[in-house]
């Protein structure tokens, strides 16, 4: 058997919008980054809520185009669990739509390896909120 693929660091999103489908320019910006090489799509997973509180479930494999998703592919890595799912699900409020996307942080392969080569490894990693941030550049 032959050395498993080296992927950079992954990252799993929930991204919720209000309704049952998102608008179209969250798929294109999506689409950019992936044909930008910035990213690599290994997953997408969409659940819509209606009004009454009924999930529907369906992958990128799957016809998404009826939720304003259109254009993307995926790797054929399925990351997400069921018990994922269901913390996404539990979230959720009647007449919402939320698209859980895992994706590889293409752009960081080259520097991944370059640890891992040298025996080092992320002994730290902090998404800093949107919020800290927003402040930040307010008195900047």
């Amino acid at each position: 058997m032959g050395s498993p693929a080296t992927l950079g660091p992954v990252e799993f999103v929930v991204l919720t919008f209000p309704g049952t489908a998102v608008d179209p320019a969250v798929s294109s910006a999506l689409a950019d980054v992936v044909a930008e090489g910035t990213v690599t799509l290994l997953d997408l997973i969409v659940l819509s809520s209606d009004s009454a509180g009924v999930i529907t479930e369906r992958e990128i494999d799957d016809d998404i185009a009826d939720v304003g998703l259109t254009g993307l592919t995926a790797a054929d890595i399925d990351l997400v669990s069921d018990d994922d799912l269901d913390v996404v699900r539990a979230s959720m409020e009647p007449g919402t739509t939320a698209v859980v996307v895992v994706f590889e942080q293409t752009w960081a392969v080259r520097l991944a390896n370059a640890v891992r080569a040298a025996d080092g490894e992320v002994a730290l990693h902090v998404q800093v909120p949107r919020d800290a941030v927003d402040a930040a550049l307010a008195l900047a």
